[in-house]
């Protein structure tokens, strides 16, 4: 009966042991179960380009992107801190390249993004997108969009 009686109280204080351990997993588990990592949908170009800072929306544009193109985009600039009143002072905007993709095609995945704002062009093949106001503009031709 001794013998009994220990095997039960050790299954208790095992159990109980092992209760806020699960309980605190699940609790970590439902809450970043509606957060979403877009971030494995673009590369950065080096190391130093910064994109921590990069609000939900725009990775998710970035990642309507690459679906939609079927290749990655390289983030070649991202947050800029002594931008003025560029978006990239405020994280939010990234310049981007998509080897072995048109600009025509890039630009119009880019403008079919829900939650898209600025859409630029530039001549050396780089794509400005943000999510501030909407707005677009060519700088390689001679007239510009609005």
């Amino acid at each position: 009966m001794r013998i009994l009686f220990r095997v039960a109280l050790a299954g208790l204080l095992s159990l109980s042991l092992a209760l806020p351990a699960f309980a605190a997993d699940s609790q970590k588990r439902r809450g970043t179960s509606f957060k979403h990592d877009y971030s494995a949908f673009y590369t950065v170009q080096r190391i130093s380009v910064r994109t921590s800072c990069f609000p939900e929306k725009l990775e998710a544009v970035l990642a309507h992107i690459a679906q939609d193109v079927g290749r990655k985009p390289i983030v070649t600039s991202g947050h800029r801190p002594h931008s003025g009143g560029s978006q990239h002072s405020h994280c939010y905007a990234a310049d981007i390249r998509v080897p072995g993709v048109s600009d025509r095609q890039v630009l119009a995945a880019a403008a079919e993004s829900p939650g898209i704002g600025g859409i630029g062009q530039y001549c050396n093949g780089i794509i400005h997108v943000d999510v501030g106001p909407k707005r677009t503009w060519n700088y390689c031709s001679k007239r510009k969009r609005r």
